[in-house]
């Protein structure tokens, strides 16, 4: 049984849930810590004690996270500062595996922190605990009070001292807008520069300069006279002030300079193998297009070109962990697809497309330590999103250096070369010759025949292919590995694991969608004109909200290839909604975000174009009210008789409404049938209405009534 880092542990009976902190490189033995316990430490186990649990059912494994964030949007600057904060204290200690798990190495670490940022043992414990137990990864540190008042916004110094009260000094002063542009200036001035000073002698040069009370001479030396100890700035308020104006990259190069920055402390993005201890140590992504023209499925007249093809590889076993064969890209999309393959279970990956594999035969489902790819797809805040979330550190190819990702290159050659024979539409090199064939004619796959091809090719490398150049080191040697992927990534897992991390597919897919601000309207979630909802905007009544207060902004993440659903971020940053289509928005359902806004041009289009008409059509119609209005007061001033006064002619309307009415009946009657056609009259039955029928159907009045009902009570 294999155990993972990040996997959760919990006992049935007592509830208790456990992280898997580090599992050494023999796998032997597990640092884990209880997720709950506000008292928690790091503590050891043998790595077939917790075999043995799991086999007697005294210890489960869950998938299900309760720390896993959805994302970091909608987290105020001053948390995120805080978070860093705090992350600047513990990144070199928790980087220390397993030694940090100790409690004598950690209690050094401890004070070395302290002295070093300034901070409280509690507080390093609290920031420790906090990244162990909520998933090892940097949005662990963010603080608990979301709820709190004035989210995001920074306070106005008052008259009252802000902050923890003193405990051996004076009061001191609050940190006010000229305070902080004295800070900027004696920073910049003192500290930002080449000399290189030390903070402290950047505090006492701005002291010196800017708090002087009065000035003397002494034996002809000018001396200085500061201001009391209640009216100046602290070194912790100046210390404080720098780490959130200034990032360390920002620091770095004003004080060392660019080209000494390039040099000796820019981030090394160069890899090489003796770095690569196992399963999941790094992972390499690279994207090519296939040499071979393809059909459309739906139609086989149609040639839609060469495919793009996405490969994910580990780097110490040569195993292909992660592939998508698509038309996106290179592009972040396609990257996408291939990211999320990594983590999808390769069993029901290979029966969507009719492949029967058990687990063994294709095991990776996993996150790498780090991911090495190129710059134009993981460049920018999407890959920010991978870091954040998944603590992968991820590494982008310098320009024109290819053979930083040598393996998954080298990888492309191979099936292209594999399959070139089989295959026809392929690319051949006479092509634009004079007299030769036009391969593209020969196109007879699809896209979906050209994946299976693919998929069965990985299954075969990683099964079989022999590693001729793969040197193996002792421990190797030792066990008889042959260098095959699969049999190299079988023999990591159990001898060199620990890198390899764990995470939820959906969670994953979650974090790779892109991103964008929506609009919570009385019509629904509107997002680039299309509507949606969901059960929370239902249950909380967000429309009717809208209605009446107003809109405001939702995050959601969309998959930009079919826009049917998009998924609600929740602010608190635990779970995610799905929102789907409303009915005026139902036509677009299994339509991607660029057909749509097609669709959308093409509909402003159609407006514009038909506005002219419009107008045209409008002028005729004002034309033609105006001539009947023209022929109207015509005919009147020949017809009126003008010697009638205003009196006579307003005073008749009744009696004139009703000749009008009467005269309209005679030539509104209904005639049905031929007025030709003779009319035959119709025999007339006389009734002999005596006394009793006449009593019977006569209407009686309201008198006629009540003598009956008497002579009925008489009776």
């Amino acid at each position: 049984m294999n155990f993972f880092v990040n996997e959760l542990l919990k006992n049935p009976l007592s509830g208790e849930i456990y992280r898997i902190l580090w599992i050494d490189d023999g796998n032997v033995v597990a640092y884990l810590i209880d997720i709950y316990d506000e008292k928690a430490l790091p503590f050891k186990r043998l790595i077939q004690e917790l075999t043995d649990e799991i086999l007697e059912e005294s210890l489960i494994k869950i998938k299900e996270d309760p720390f896993m964030s959805s994302g970091i949007q909608d987290i105020p600057e001053k948390y995120i500062e805080l978070r860093n904060q705090a992350w600047k204290v513990i990144e070199e200690m928790v980087n220390d595996e397993p030694a940090i798990y100790e409690k004598k190495q950690r209690s050094k670490y401890i004070k070395d922190a302290m002295e070093k940022h300034q901070v409280t043992y509690p507080a390093v414990r609290k920031y420790l605990r906090k990244y162990w137990q909520r998933g090892k990864n940097i949005n662990a540190l963010l603080p608990d009070y979301n709820n709190s008042g004035g989210r995001g916004k920074e306070k106005e110094a008052g008259v009252k001292k802000r902050g923890r009260p003193r405990k051996y000094s004076s009061q001191g002063i609050n940190v006010d807008e000229r305070t902080k542009k004295i800070f900027r200036v004696a920073l910049e001035k003192y500290y930002l520069t080449s000399k290189e000073n030390r903070l402290t002698d950047a505090y006492k040069m701005m002291i010196k300069e800017f708090y002087a009370k009065d000035i003397y001479i002494e034996d002809g030396v000018k001396k200085i006279i500061i201001e009391d100890k209640e009216s100046l700035p602290t070194l912790t308020q100046f210390r404080y002030w720098y780490n959130k104006e200034y990032t360390l990259l920002e620091s770095t190069i004003a004080r060392k300079g660019r080209k000494k920055f390039d040099k000796d402390y820019r981030a090394v993005l160069n890899t090489t193998l003796s770095e690569v201890h196992g399963p999941g140590s790094r992972f390499q992504i690279d994207a090519t297009v296939g040499d071979i023209y393809l059909i459309s499925k739906y139609n086989p007249n149609w040639i839609i070109g060469r495919p793009v093809i996405y490969l994910v590889m580990d780097v110490f076993s040569r195993m292909v962990v992660g592939m998508y064969v698509g038309l996106e890209g290179p592009s972040w999309l396609g990257a996408m697809m291939a990211m999320a393959n990594t983590v999808t279970d390769k069993q029901k990956f290979c029966a969507e497309y009719g492949i029967e594999i058990s687990k063994e035969e294709w095991p990776s489902e996993h996150l790498p330590e780090i991911l090495l790819a190129d710059r134009g797809e993981f460049e920018g805040f999407n890959a920010d999103r991978l870091v954040e979330a998944f603590n992968i550190h991820v590494e982008n190819a310098a320009p024109y250096r290819a053979d930083w990702k040598g393996v998954v290159e080298k990888h492309f050659d191979l099936i292209q070369k594999k399959v070139r024979p089989f295959l026809p539409g392929y690319v051949e090199k006479d092509f634009q010759e004079r007299g030769a064939r036009d391969y593209r004619l020969d196109a007879v796959l699809t896209l979906e025949d050209f994946t299976k091809i693919l998929i069965k090719q990985i299954l075969h490398y990683n099964q079989k292919h022999f590693l001729q150049d793969y040197i193996r080191d002792e421990d190797m040697i030792r066990d008889d590995v042959q260098p095959i992927p699969l049999h190299l990534w079988s023999w990591g897992i159990k001898n060199r694991t620990g890198k390899l991390r764990y995470y939820p597919e959906d969670l994953v897919k979650l974090h790779l969608m892109p991103r964008d601000d929506a609009t919570v309207t009385h019509k629904g979630i509107r997002f680039k004109g299309i509507y949606y909802s969901c059960e929370r905007a239902l249950k909380e009544s967000w429309f009717e909200t809208a209605r009446q207060k107003g809109s405001w902004k939702v995050t959601i993440a969309y998959d930009p290839r079919n826009m049917t659903s998009v998924f609600l971020i929740d602010p608190g940053l635990t779970k995610y909604e799905t929102c789907y289509l409303l009915t005026p928005s139902e036509r677009l359902k299994n339509t991607s975000l660029d057909e749509i806004r097609y669709l959308q041009e093409y509909e402003k289009q159609l407006k514009h174009d038909n506005s002219h008409q419009q107008l045209q059509k409008d002028i005729d119609y004002i034309s033609e009210v105006e001539a009947i209005v023209k022929e109207a007061k015509k005919k009147k001033e020949q017809l009126q008789d003008k010697s009638l006064s205003k009196l006579q002619r307003v005073s008749s309307i009744k009696e004139h409404r009703k000749l009008e009415r009467e005269e309209i009946r005679k030539n509104e009657v209904f005639q049905i049938g031929s007025e030709e056609t003779p009319h035959k009259q119709a025999d007339i039955v006389p009734i002999n209405r005596g006394i009793e029928v006449e009593e019977k159907y006569a209407r009686p009045n309201v008198r006629e009534y009540l003598r009956r009902r008497k002579e009925k009570k008489d009776e």
